[in-house]
């Protein structure tokens, strides 16, 4: 079962790999609290890429981006996981940059790396139209990269739905793609909030009680959702609760004033050191 509270030496960074209860969460989009995949987009695409390794998290957290969504690649991507759809390549050249995503880009580095093979663009250009399709993008820039993006891709002999399938791929998700290392950064949090939220129930939920306002649900929906993973609540008590929440003894969460209509805090944090045992007389 699992335990009351998490270790005080417990290391995110260095978490038991490959933990089967973490990817079956993952895989049921078990994921009410989970950081970057409770929100229903997520939800909806985790039982079909059932992340089974952490490769597949990095992969979750940077497919439901509007990027991907614009350039239409999560569903081929999806498909091609599933065996519903042959994995093909924009133009053989390509295929080192983008067997490990099963042919569809996902990540800001394979789209630069796409503009050097297929257009032959230099670093330096690379990243001048990394720069042009940011936050601050001018029409009037992205129009004179794309421009240099068909003239490359054209003397590289590349021309027809190739040429139009890799123009599309970058000038659609250059704005909102991930870095491979900003992923897999999201993806080792992803990890951790799944290992704590199946290891150490009380201890995650009461965590995210007392860090709201955060993530995608209401805290009445946090306490239906640990009461559903067997966490036990105890109600606000003016004599014992604290000002935030907390993991009892006998494994119940008490309720604190913090969720008190109408308390303000420094009163509820006067009354919480009122009732504590340990305050010198």
């Amino acid at each position: 079962s699992p335990e009351l509270r998490a270790p005080a030496d417990l290391d995110l960074g260095h978490l038991p790999p490959d933990d089967p209860d973490v990817y079956r969460m993952l895989q049921e989009a078990d994921t009410v609290g989970n950081f970057q995949v409770e929100s229903r987009a997520q939800m909806a695409t985790l039982p079909r890429l059932k992340p089974q390794k952490f490769y597949d998290i990095v992969v979750e957290v940077a497919i439901i981006r509007p990027g991907p969504i614009v350039g239409q690649m999560v569903h081929p991507y999806l498909k091609r996981l599933e065996g519903a759809e042959t994995v093909t390549y924009p133009h053989p050249s390509l295929q080192p940059i983008l067997e490990r995503t099963l042919g569809v880009p996902l990540f800001q580095e394979q789209l630069l790396r796409m503009a050097m093979v297929a257009a032959g663009f230099s670093g330096g250009e690379a990243e001048e139209l990394r720069r042009a399709f940011g936050f601050k993008r001018s029409e009037k820039r992205m129009q004179q990269i794309e421009g240099k993006l068909r003239a490359g891709i054209a003397r590289q002999g590349i021309s027809g739905d190739a040429a139009e399938e890799i123009i599309r791929s970058i000038t659609s998700f250059a704005l909102y793609g991930f870095p491979e290392s900003h992923a897999a950064s999201f993806a080792l949090l992803v990890y951790a909030s799944a290992y704590l939220k199946a290891h150490y129930p009380a201890a995650f939920y009461t965590a995210m009680l007392n860090n709201q306002p955060m993530g995608f649900y209401h805290p009445a929906t946090l306490v239906k959702d640990a009461q559903r993973h067997g966490v036990r609540f105890a109600p606000i008590d003016v004599q014992v609760s604290d000002w935030e929440c907390r993991v009892e003894d006998d494994g119940r969460v008490r309720l604190g004033l913090m969720y008190v209509n109408g308390l303000r805090k420094e009163i509820g944090r006067a009354i919480a050191t009122a009732n504590d045992p340990r305050r010198p007389d």
